[in-house]
């Protein structure tokens, strides 16, 4: 029988722009096991099975099918890995950079509706003592297994490229301050995004290297030499590539070239039609190969929920059709993108073979956080998080550790 399809969960309702406590637990309500999938097109490392088969029994996948298991038709459909977002603020309300507990497990939530199983929480900008505080709150939440690290995005840029930053609270990269942010992260920090060019910025790669956090280069104005410097000490990752960054020039190629051809580098890609234009990503995806691109939602409060007034971190932000701005000076604020959103655009608007779109969202961002061996690919072993999708490239199901966040009540 065809799936019936329905929603577990959807985001609050109420004034938009306001952080919303949890309504519902964020642990899947409901599980099955074990079971087959069957009749989808299963995308595997190795390609896409058709009328393909996936054995879930528990929280894993299982290379062989007990006795008593359930068979599950889900002809027509996709079965894809569940997404993995490397650089996220918020969604659903909620913000991940200045809300409660109950408000991050929130947005995890919403952006687990969304089809992102494994989800990194960023910050914004802010003085170093409420980077430390937020850094604990963020830390006890990836102890649990909420969230699969911390992402700190500022301050540490420059104020020429600073976006919907703070200038005010800016500073330099100081090895000590980088330090500082480390230790109260009590090991679960994932990632830095920093201005590399800035006094110190060498020395907190080599840091951040030596501490196996990922050093992103990002919110630069960074030349090519320079550029080039820090991928020599360390760093690993080009936050949201194109964005924040000083434009690819003929005679001054700037960071995006040495970012784009240097093998050691994965380049993070905001696929919202709003930050890049396709042509940008085409060449991205050419030049630096699918095996180097990482599809990030940089979203705040608003994805999953609606326009209206937000603040992102102590920057007042307006979402119109979309779209996030900051209401002072109209910057691109973030993003209200949703992973589930990226797939579809990728595949069905940029062209993308749906391989290439599943290692940019799944199989890359794994390998680049060192969870590879549980997340990322449909393996057996390795969770059962996985994403169904139907024949237009609609999220209809998401499961997580085996039991189902978007139940598409499987009969």
């Amino acid at each position: 029988m065809a799936p019936t399809l329905s929603d577990t969960g959807s985001a609050p309702k109420g004034a938009r722009g306001t952080a919303r406590q949890a309504t519902t637990n964020p642990q899947p309500p409901h599980k099955a096991h074990p079971y087959v999938l069957e009749g989808a097109n299963v995308v595997l490392p190795t390609g896409t099975v058709k009328n393909g088969r996936l054995t879930i029994d528990g929280t894993k996948i299982a290379a062989h099918t007990p006795e008593n298991a359930h068979t599950i038709d889900v002809r027509t459909h996709w079965v894809v890995p569940g997404f993995i977002d490397l650089h996220n603020h918020g969604g659903g309300g909620a913000s991940f950079t200045s809300g409660t507990v109950e408000d991050v497990l929130h947005g995890i939530h919403t952006h687990r509706l969304h089809g992102t199983t494994t989800l990194v929480a960023s910050t914004v900008t802010d003085d170093m003592d409420g980077l430390a505080h937020r850094a604990g709150l963020l830390s006890e939440l990836a102890e649990q297994g909420d969230i699969a690290g911390i992402h700190f995005e500022g301050p540490f840029i420059s104020p020429c490229r600073k976006g919907a930053h703070s200038e005010a609270l800016l500073r330099h990269p100081d090895p000590a301050d980088v330090r500082k942010l480390i230790d109260a992260a009590r090991g679960r920090a994932a990632m830095v995004t920093l201005a590399t060019e800035l006094p110190g910025g060498l020395g907190s790669v080599r840091l951040l290297a030596e501490h196996g956090v990922i050093a992103a280069i990002g919110h630069t104005d960074a030349t090519y030499e320079q550029t080039v410097q820090a991928i020599d000490a360390g760093a690993t990752v080009a936050t949201h590539l194109f964005n924040a960054m000083p434009q690819l020039g003929h005679r001054e190629p700037g960071p995006i070239a040495a970012l784009l051809e240097d093998e050691r580098i994965t380049v993070e890609l905001i696929n919202d039609g709003t930050h890049l234009h396709p042509a940008s990503l085409q060449l991205a995806f050419r030049h630096a190969g699918a095996a180097r691109v990482a599809f990030i939602t940089d979203a705040m409060d608003a994805a999953g929920f609606g326009d209206g007034r937000y603040t992102l971190g102590p920057l007042a932000v307006e979402v119109v059709n979309g779209v996030a701005r900051l209401v002072e000076g109209g910057s691109i604020a973030g993003s209200t993108l949703t992973q589930d959103r990226a797939f579809k655009r990728a595949v069905t608007v940029d062209g993308l073979s749906v391989e290439d779109t599943v290692a940019a969202l799944c199989a890359n961002p794994a390998k680049l956080l060192g969870l590879d061996d549980r997340v990322g690919s449909l393996e057996p072993g390795k969770d059962a998080d996985l994403v169904l999708l139907d024949a237009d490239f609609e999220l209809r199901g998401v499961l997580r550790k085996g039991e189902w966040v978007k139940d598409p009540q499987l009969v």
